[in-house]
């Protein structure tokens, strides 16, 4: 799940290297704590917030499949 994190997100960005996803394990979610670069965060929220909203919405998706509770954060 990580990875698909990762790769969606380094498809909107300009600087792919500065990606990076943490995953850690809370009580009863999987929480995905994404970071790109400081140019790169407004193309990765989009207009209104739409993009990290779909980005969120595919990410529990997959985690729904696999019986699980995805949360993702959007790290500064």
């Amino acid at each position: 799940m990580q990875e698909l994190l990762e790769f969606l997100a380094k498809s909107l960005v300009d600087d792919q290297d500065s990606v990076s996803v943490e995953a850690t394990e809370e009580e009863d979610a999987l929480v995905l704590e994404l970071q790109v670069g400081e140019d790169d965060t407004g193309q990765v929220i989009g207009r209104r917030g739409r993009t990290i909203s779909a980005l969120r919405t595919v990410m529990r998706a997959v985690g729904a499949s696999q019986d699980q509770r995805v949360l993702v954060d959007l790290v500064d």
